[in-house]
């Protein structure tokens, strides 16, 4: 299976939690493991059908995680306090991390402005740096977007990036 949007949930500098996602043939699944000093103490997995319905992404597998290191005894209760901390802030932490990673995208893009020696280079140079930042996370061009006139691409994708950079 091929994994997809890998993630780590840092706890402390020794407890970690990797997340990823695969898909199966009914929609995809969740698959979390619990390291800790490098050695996996536990792993938890949830299939979904459609979607979720979390408040950040991996939230379910985290707390499975959480839930079988309590019930295990395999993490101290320090560190059991610790993971459920960061669980809780997960979701916050997410928010900062992709605000963050769109407002990178946001400032390359901008940069075909400078770059591109007329509308067309800088139209292309934005539509290349916005598709490079934002591969395989639901970016759909529009079908007639060749089509369209270089005035048209520079108002659109300058709304795409003032959103982005929001």
């Amino acid at each position: 299976m091929k994994k997809y949007g890998e993630t780590y949930f840092e706890v402390n500098r020794n407890l970690w939690a990797k997340c990823w996602s695969e898909k199966t043939r009914y929609g995809f699944r969740h698959l979390s493991e619990l390291i800790y000093k490098f050695e996996v103490l536990e792993t938890e997995k949830t299939c979904y059908y459609n979607r979720t319905w979390e408040s950040y992404t991996y939230e379910s597998v985290l707390r499975g995680l959480y839930n079988k290191a309590k019930e295990n005894q395999s993490l101290k209760p320090h560190h059991l306090r610790l993971f459920k901390k960061m669980i809780a802030n997960g979701g916050k932490a997410e928010a900062k991390r992709v605000k963050k990673e769109f407002n990178t995208i946001a400032m390359v893009a901008s940069l075909g402005s400078i770059f591109g020696k007329d509308q067309k280079e800088a139209n292309d140079w934005k539509a290349r740096m916005i598709k490079a930042g934002l591969a395989n996370k639901g970016l759909t061009m529009p079908e007639d977007w060749d089509e369209l006139s270089e005035a048209d691409k520079e108002s659109r994708l300058n709304k795409v990036i003032e959103h982005l950079g929001k």
